[in-house]
C-alpha cells in the first residue's frame, strides 16, 4: 500500500464498498454527533467523509485533531446508512469507517477559517493567501484559470500559431505606463525593464519570418489597482499575425474567444458574431468606447431638439451655446416608478459631479404623446415629441437628459445608462455579450502640453492612404486629429479585454506618424531604435491583439475583482502581505548595484 494514499478523496463509490484504503489530506470539518466523530477529509480532488466511533482504535487520535490538520487514514469503505446519503458530493452515498489516524502536519490556530466563504479584510486574505486558497471557491477558480489557458493554448495551435517565449529583462519603454526597473550590477547606471508588454518582440518576431505567433505572456506595469486591473502584473494571451487586414485578425481571434466563453460559461449564450462599432458611436449610444451591450438602452443626441426657438429651458440652452451638448437616456416603463425612483437618480447623478438628471414622463393626453416634469413645461409639444421619437419611447417610458461639454457629457449619459438599466431590471446577467470596437483616433489634442499626441497606440497604421498621409502637412491641425486608425478593442459585458492594431510596418510612414506628434526621426531611434531599423530590412504588413487572461478568467468566472482568479495577488497599495514585498536589501546589495538611496522625507 502507497505509503500514504491508495485513492483522492473524490475517488471512492458504492463499488468501493468493503475495500481497504488509505486517504491522506486536510480535516476540513469534524462534527461530534453524540460521541461518534465524522471528519470530512478533503484534498485538492475532493472531500471524503470518514467516521470515527468509540470502538475504532483510532479514536484518542481522532479526538485531538483539530480543523486543517494534515492527516492519513487507513479504513474501510461502506455505504452511508439509509437517510445519511449526500447527493450533492460525488462521495456523498459512501463513507470510510476508520481504524488507523496518523497525523502528518498539525495545525495552528486559524487567523481564518476554511470552511464556509466568510467575508475577510484584504491585507487578512492575502497576508495568509496559502489558507485563502484552501477555501472552495477560490480554489475552484484557480483550476477554472488553468483549464481556461489550456484551452486557449490549444484553440490557438489548431489554428497554426506557434507559441514563443519573449525576454523579460529588456529596455525601458517611454510610452504607456510606468515601468518597472531592475538596475544592472555589470552595467553600472544602467537599467533593464521589466516588458509591460512583448509589443515590439512580438513585431520583430513577424519582421524575422515567423507567420502566427502567440504566448501567455506575463507584462508588469507600475500603475495603481483596480477591481479590473492586478497591480504590478498580469498575464495576457499575446497574437500577432503577419500578412493580414483587421478582418483577418477578427476572424481569428472570435473563434477563440466564443469557443472559451462557451466551454466554460455554463452554458450562457455567447454572442454569435461580434458586432463592430465605430468608437465615436460607442461614445454616442453607450457614452463609453466598452459599451455593456447587455443593457437595451441606447443613447441618444437631443442638442438639436433642446435648440429649438420654442425651447425655454435656457439651464441647456446656455450650455449649448458654449459648445456643449444634450445626450438624452431612453427608460422604458419609468413612468410607472414613483417620484421617490427619479429623486434618487437625480441625487445620484448630483454625487457623479452633475447638477442633477433631468428628465420627461411621457404619456397619452387626450390621445397624443405628451411629457410631464419639472423641465416638460419648458419644451413645447413638437419639442417632446421630437425627443420621444428620436429616443423611440412612447407612453409609460421616460427619458433622463445629460448636458455638458461633449466628454463629460458622454461619460455622464454612459453612467446614467447603466444606473438606469440595472435599476429597472433591464439589463441582463446570463449572457456574454462582444463586441469590437474600431475606428480609433490616431490622434487627439493634449490640452496640457498644447500639442498632438498619439491617443490609442504609436505602432498603428493610420486607416489613410498612404501617399496622402506622407503629404500631410504638420500645421494642418484639422485633418491631423480627424485621422482614424486600425485600432480596435474587444469588449465583453462592458469589460475591455483587449486592444489591438494592424501595426505601421512601414518605417517611411513611422517616421511621419511620429512628426505630427512632434517627435524627431533621432527620438523615433532612440526610443524605438530595434523595430525602427528591423523595418527598413523588408517587414511584412503584420497585426495582432493580446487579450487579458485574468479579465477572461474573472468574466467566466462571475468574480467582480481580479484577486479571486488570480493565486498570489498584490493588494491595493502594490504590496504582497504573504512574501513582505517589496522589502529593504542591505547595504551590500545597493553597493554591488551602485545605487545609493534617496528617500523622500518621512510626512510629518
Amino acid at each position: 500500500m502507497h505509503r500514504y494514499r491508495t485513492h483522492t478523496c473524490n475517488d471512492l463509490r458504492t463499488a468501493d464498498a468493503g475495500a481497504e484504503v488509505r486517504l491522506s489530506g486536510w480535516c476540513h470539518r469534524i462534527r461530534d454527533h453524540g460521541g461518534v466523530l465524522f471528519i470530512d477529509l478533503r484534498d485538492h480532488y475532493g472531500i471524503t467523509q470518514c467516521v470515527v466511533d468509540p470502538d475504532s482504535p483510532a479514536f484518542a487520535c481522532a479526538e485531538k485533531l483539530r480543523s486543517e490538520w494534515v492527516v492519513k487514514i487507513d479504513g474501510t469503505v461502506r455505504k452511508r446508512p439509509a437517510g445519511t446519503e449526500n447527493p450533492e458530493m460525488p462521495t456523498g452515498l459512501v463513507e470510510v469507517y476508520v481504524r488507523d489516524i496518523e497525523v502528518l502536519g498539525p495545525a495552528a490556530e486559524l487567523p481564518l477559517p476554511v470552511f464556509g466563504e466568510q467575508q475577510y479584510p484584504e491585507d487578512m486574505r492575502l497576508k495568509y493567501r496559502f489558507l485563502d486558497l484552501r477555501r472552495e471557491k477560490l480554489h475552484a477558480n484557480i483550476l477554472l484559470r488553468g483549464r481556461i489557458v489550456d484551452s486557449l493554448r490549444a484553440r490557438m495551435k489548431a489554428q497554426g500559431f506557434c507559441e514563443f517565449q519573449t525576454p523579460i529583462l529588456t529596455a525601458s519603454s517611454p510610452e504607456g505606463a510606468r515601468d518597472f526597473l531592475v538596475p544592472s550590477r555589470l552595467h553600472p547606471g544602467k537599467f533593464y525593464a521589466l516588458p509591460q508588454a512583448p509589443q515590439q518582440f512580438k513585431q520583430l518576431i513577424m519582421a524575422a519570418g515567423f507567420d502566427r505567433y502567440f504566448q501567455i505572456a506575463p507584462c508588469f506595469r507600475d500603475e495603481d489597482a483596480r477591481a479590473d486591473r492586478s497591480p504590478g502584473e498580469f498575464y495576457q494571451l499575446d497574437i500577432e499575425m503577419s500578412f493580414v487586414t483587421q478582418e483577418d485578425v477578427f476572424a481569428a481571434v472570435e473563434p477563440v474567444l466564443r469557443g472559451v466563453f462557451e466551454e466554460f460559461g455554463g452554458g450562457r449564450p455567447v454572442t454569435p458574431s461580434f458586432p463592430r462599432i465605430p468608437y465615436a458611436e460607442a461614445l454616442l449610444k453607450y457614452g463609453s468606447d466598452k459599451p455593456d451591450l447587455r443593457n437595451p438602452l441606447v443613447i441618444v443626441d437631443v442638442t438639436e431638439e433642446f435648440s429649438r426657438d420654442d425651447v425655454t429651458f435656457n439651464a441647456f440652452k446656455n450650455i449649448i451655446k458654449t459648445g456643449g451638448v444634450v445626450r438624452a437616456i431612453p427608460a422604458s416603463g419609468a413612468g410607472a416608478q414613483p417620484r421617490s425612483f427619479f429623486d434618487k437618480l437625480n441625487n445620484w447623478a448630483k454625487g457623479e459631479g452633475a447638477p442633477g438628471l433631468g428628465y420627461v414622463v411621457f404619456e397619452t393626453t387626450d390621445g397624443k404623446l405628451a411629457g410631464k416634469s419639472p423641465i416638460a413645461k419648458f419644451l413645447p409639444a413638437a419639442a417632446q415629441q421630437a425627443i420621444a421619437a428620436k429616443a423611440n419611447v412612447g407612453a409609460g417610458d421616460a427619458v433622463f437628459f445629460v448636458c455638458d461639454q461633449e466628454g463629460k457629457a458622454a461619460r455622464l449619459a454612459g453612467a446614467a445608462r447603466l444606473k438606469i438599466g440595472n435599476e429597472l431590471g433591464l439589463s441582463r446577467s446570463d449572457v456574454f455579450q462582444f463586441c469590437w470596437i474600431v475606428d480609433f483616433p490616431m490622434y487627439e489634442w493634449n490640452e496640457e502640453e498644447g500639442k498632438i499626441d498619439f491617443s490609442h497606440n504609436p505602432f498603428s497604421m493610420p486607416n489613410y492612404g498612404h501617399d496622402a498621409f506622407l503629404a500631410l502637412d504638420p500645421a494642418d491641425k484639422a485633418t491631423i486629429l480627424s485621422l482614424k486608425a486600425f485600432q480596435y478593442d474587444v469588449v465583453c459585458n462592458g469589460v475591455e479585454l483587449s486592444s489591438g492594431a494592424i501595426r505601421n510596418h512601414r518605417p517611411d510612414i513611422m517616421k511621419k506618424a511620429f512628426a505630427l506628434a512632434g517627435y524627431s526621426e533621432d527620438d523615433l531611434e532612440k526610443r524605438f531604435g530595434g523595430l525602427y531599423r528591423a523595418f527598413h530590412y523588408g517587414a511584412p504588413p503584420h497585426g495582432g491583439i493580446a487579450p487579458g487572461i485574468d479579465r477572461i478568467v474573472m468574466l467566466l468566472a462571475g468574480e467582480e475583482n481580479l484577486r479571486e482568479v488570480v493565486l498570489f495577488p498584490m493588494n491595493q497599495r502594490a504590496e504582497d502581505p504573504l512574501m513582505g514585498a517589496p522589502s529593504p536589501v542591505t547595504p551590500k546589495q545597493l553597493r554591488e548595484l551602485h545605487i545609493r538611496l534617496n528617500l523622500p522625507e518621512p510626512k510629518a
